[in-house]
């Protein structure tokens, strides 16, 4: 086992499964299932789930200014505490003690962010979810991920997508598309990669914190990763 403890980051899309919004029940129940496998190998795991499968759709209406970029801000974070609650469940569902840490004091749901307190969970073998992003506008779930896997002394953080990777393109439009095994903070910044934000990747670099983008979608690929296989594409300090 290469990473002892980690942070996994999936986006509130990866949680719909192929439906255009909500949940899907058997995506969550295979994402359970593979953070299992890697608990069940000593591993500690922290996870940061988006809410874009709940909130996305009222993007528009935030352009439009009917709804401003606070408001829309603080409705994101509380979709996130939605899929929190969701996964939670999951979780619990295949014998994982997991425990939701929130940004946003919510008493009867969560218990307030508390780094030390995280970190106990971890090293009792509970699975924790933090949501609310970081309890403040303007600030991605990306962002809040790499802080909180800082916060916490995670190993590395991985971002669970669709994809196997970073291409030099969008593979799904440019078959030429390369994809990158492993590449440089620096690099990623010229190149422009938008599979995460600019903050989240600046934060990595400042904390030397390695990022792993690879396909959570192909059973066994999280445990592969934990265990050090060259899986996806390494963001680190030197390419």
């Amino acid at each position: 086992m290469k990473y002892k403890r980690s942070l996994l980051k999936l986006s509130g899309e990866a949680l719909m499964g192929n439906n255009e919004f909500g949940l899907h029940s058997t995506r969550l129940k295979q994402y359970a299932e593979e953070v299992k496998k890697v608990v069940d190998m000593g591993a500690q795991v922290a996870i940061v789930i988006g809410g874009g499968n709940i909130f996305r759709g009222f993007s528009s209406r935030i352009k439009e200014n009917t709804i401003d970029r606070i408001g829309g801000d603080y409705m994101g974070m509380l979709a996130t505490v939605i899929n929190g609650i969701a996964f939670q469940s999951y979780l619990e569902n295949v014998g994982i003690c997991t425990y939701i840490q929130t940004a946003i004091r919510m008493d009867q749901i969560a218990e307030p962010f508390v780094k030390d307190r995280a970190i106990h969970h971890l090293e009792k073998g509970r699975v924790v979810i933090f949501v609310a992003g970081l309890g403040n506008p303007y600030f991605t779930t990306d962002t809040a991920a790499v802080l909180r896997a800082i916060e916490i002394k995670a190993d590395v953080l991985l971002k669970g997508t669709r994809v196997d990777g970073i291409y030099t393109n969008d593979p799904e439009k440019d078959k030429y598309a390369k994809k990158l095994k492993k590449i440089s903070f620096d690099m990623a910044y010229k190149m422009g990669i938008k599979v995460m934000d600019q903050t989240a990747f600046i934060l990595g670099n400042e904390n030397n914190l390695p990022i792993i983008i690879f396909d959570m979608n192909r059973k066994g690929n999280f445990q592969k990763v934990i265990s050090g296989e060259e899986i996806g594409t390494l963001v680190s300090k030197k390419k």
